[in-house]
């Protein structure tokens, strides 16, 4: 069912009315909007960097493919948010760049970006035959939700060990975090994480130097570049990069990344778009592969961060924010990935965490009520778990296993 204009619905159900009048909104916005872009930025980063140095690229290939990653995927975001009015953040599947990392190791880069506009051209026609949306609403939440749930433990994780290498600073975090959260008259003039953040930038920048031996801190940080480069790569198609790459790229961008992200914005009362998120993944995954850029994909944990507070009427802006920093950086991306590198682990991880809290929560909740809560056990621990088979990664293998198990141990309760 369409609008008139001709949008799915922005909502499900009955629709959140208009937003909230006040500073706090627009704040709430901006701070999540700020908060996903730093996660985005830090470790997916790092493992883009590992995964290009793992596969022998050398800096001009790597700084290619985190402009396109990055402003191409940025662009897309902003579009497609403001169309829809939906929080809908595209970046990159990070299952997918490792996968690609060893696939460097026999592949050529001209084979990989053929078979980058090979899966491209797969998830267009997978999402306009509508055959995604059809096996998305087929799948049982809680299972679905329970792998969310193994994806998310680890950035909650990251949060508790970073107390053992950065006390003071993710301790100070954490304080305004909680005191914030509970005054809330205080709160919807200063949003927790707001105060999260100026709260961990105060410590960085007068605290005690937490730079690791031998490496620059931020108070040091000094860049070396400051606008990308993109190259043009000229694809190779070869059967072995196809074979190798099409598929477990396709399924990990629609079953690892895209099932995450769709399953969070509707349990935020939000109907996303499916088939049209699919295609938009394929065709903006043509444009990033000529700049050597692996697939494109809806994210979970950024979506995620945008969706963790506010109203659902301002979701949208705060998503198109992203969009916009994810541009800027793509332009920026030398300096911006250089500042990046100069903070604490700690600082992102505390950030990440916190802004997910409710989130993980949700998903706990959601997978292990009554209904088919072994089969979402089985998703839960295979995801967390974290081992590809057939080099297609485990998020993948929670629904399969998680769903086998329910249809042999929970079959009444899957029927109804």
């Amino acid at each position: 069912m369409t609008s008139p204009q001709g949008h799915e619905p922005t909502h499900e159900g009955a629709s959140p009315g208009p937003p909230p009048s006040g500073p706090a909104p627009g704040l709430t916005a901006l701070a999540n909007a700020f908060i996903a872009f730093l996660f985005a930025a830090s470790a997916p980063v790092a493992i883009i960097l590992s995964a290009g140095a793992r596969g022998g690229l050398d800096e001009g290939d790597i700084a290619s493919w985190i402009f396109a990653a990055f402003a191409v995927n940025g662009a897309l975001t902003v579009a497609i948010s403001w169309y829809f009015r939906q929080p809908l953040a595209f970046f990159w599947t990070i299952p997918g760049t490792v996968l690609v990392g060893q696939a460097l190791l026999t592949l050529t880069l001209p084979e990989v970006v053929g078979a980058y506009i090979l899966t491209g051209l797969l998830l267009v026609v997978l999402g306009l035959t509508g055959w995604v949306r059809r096996v998305m609403d087929r799948l049982p939440l809680a299972i679905v939700m329970g792998m969310v749930a193994g994806v998310f433990v680890q950035f909650g994780l990251d949060w508790i060990r970073a107390f053992r290498t950065d006390a003071a600073l993710v301790a100070a975090m954490t304080g305004a975090f909680f005191v914030l959260s509970a005054l809330p008259g205080l709160a919807r003039w200063l949003p927790p994480m707001i105060g999260v953040l100026v709260v961990g930038v105060v410590v960085l920048l007068f605290g005690p130097d937490m730079a690791a031996e031998g490496q620059p801190g931020l108070r040091d940080f000094r860049p070396d570049a400051v606008l990308a480069a993109p190259i043009l790569y000229a694809p190779q198609f070869s059967l072995a990069a196809a074979v190798e790459l099409v598929l477990p790229l396709a399924i990990t961008v629609i079953a690892a990344q895209n099932a995450q992200g769709i399953v969070i914005l509707r349990q935020a009362g939000h109907n996303p778009p499916v088939n049209a998120i699919t295609s938009a993944c394929g065709a903006t995954s043509l444009v990033t592969a000529v700049f050597g850029s692996v697939s494109t994909c809806l994210t979970g944990p950024s979506n995620a961060i945008l969706v963790s507070s506010g109203h659902p009427a301002r979701h949208w802006l705060a998503a198109v924010i992203l969009g916009v920093f994810g541009i800027l950086f793509g332009l920026f991306a030398p300096l911006v990935t250089g500042l990046l590198l100069a903070t604490p682990v700690a600082f992102v991880a505390t950030l990440a965490a916190l802004a997910l809290l409710r989130t993980l929560q949700g998903a706990f909740q959601t997978a292990f009520a009554p209904g088919l809560p072994l089969g979402a056990l089985v998703a839960f621990l295979v995801t967390l778990a974290g081992l590809p088979f057939l080099n297609i990664g485990a998020p993948f293998w929670a629904l399969v296993f998680g769903f086998l198990v329910s249809l042999l141990m929970e079959r009444d309760r899957l029927r109804g």
